[in-house]
């Protein structure tokens, strides 16, 4: 049984390789990659063996929306549809409803590893029915280390277990990033890489984020190449919405996701706020625009 890939970027691409390493025939098609062996989504479809497996790792949104709907007329029985990116839940119970009128299976694939899935190996939780997930069994395997993927449930699952997973993840990071700001800040000189390397070494806190960190530092000592400007690609805000709807608190991954959005912005007018009333009310001094270093004090 062969593979069809859709996207080849950083994950699509490496997931390719790892496949193709492992010996399967793996054909891919992506709009701007040079080195896709298929020219459309219905060349793709053509030169599969049936039953097919498509998977999809291209951005979530309108961009999987239009492959599955070019996708799904296209295919017969037993075909399978396995969307790799960080789709909506809802979403993806809709495409696996959709899909099964036709006798399609679509599976939603919460793929974890980042660039390092290549070497190491991916982390991937799948939703959807288990005739589908047996069929891709073999790409599974190969995909992962031992451990490495699981079926958790019914269409959509495999998307709520990744949007959860990173809002794990956007509550960790920052946990990170306001511990070493608190040691970067202190009277200690600390070398901060020493430190990150010392906690991955029996420490409660070791775990590949820190791994990843003291990498960093290692390259940059002080980050300062790096503009602490925070993206999020929704997970976190799905999760927090989720938290909300089944009335479970969510204090930690709340606020990551609000420091991101603190991250993205020159100077915050909350601060300003902030600052222009405790002028106000108690005369403390405000540092003037475009003067960093002058203060104003309330006359």
């Amino acid at each position: 049984m062969n593979l069809g890939m859709v996207g080849l970027g950083r994950m699509g691409g490496n997931m390719t390789e790892r496949l193709r390493r492992h010996k399967h025939q793996v054909e891919t098609y992506a709009r701007t990659a040079p080195e896709r062996t298929a020219g459309s989504l219905v060349e793709l479809v053509g030169m599969l063996d049936q039953p097919r497996a498509i998977w999809l790792m291209i951005p979530a949104g309108d961009p999987t929306e239009h492959a599955f709907q070019t996708l799904l007329p296209l295919l017969e029985d037993g075909d399978v549809i396995v969307d790799g990116g960080n789709s909506n839940f809802r979403d993806s119970q809709r495409r696996a409803a959709l899909a099964a009128e036709k006798s399609v299976c679509f599976l939603d694939a919460g793929v974890s590893g980042g660039i390092w899935g290549l070497e190491e190996g991916y982390c991937i939780m799948v939703g959807g029915s288990a005739d589908g997930v047996k069929q891709i069994e073999p790409f599974l395997d190969d995909l992962t280390e031992k451990g490495g993927w699981a079926h958790v449930g019914g269409a959509g699952s495999g998307h709520f277990v990744k949007m959860v997973h990173n809002g794990i993840e956007y509550g960790m990071m920052q946990a990170l990033g306001e511990g070493f700001e608190i040691l970067r800040a202190s009277e200690f000189e600390f070398d901060l890489r020493q430190v990150a390397d010392l906690w991955r070494h029996g420490s409660v806190v070791r775990g590949w984020l820190l791994d990843l960190l003291e990498r960093a530092f290692d390259e940059d000592p002080d980050l300062a190449a790096i503009k602490g400007y925070v993206e999020d690609s929704g997970e976190g805000r799905w999760t927090i919405q989720a938290a909300i709807d089944e009335n479970v608190p969510a204090p930690a991954i709340t606020l990551a996701l609000f420091s991101r959005f603190a991250s993205r912005q020159d100077e915050s007018f909350a601060a300003k706020v902030n600052a222009a009333l405790r002028n106000q009310f108690g005369g403390h001094a405000v540092k003037a625009v475009g003067a960093a270093d002058a203060e104003q004090k309330k006359t």
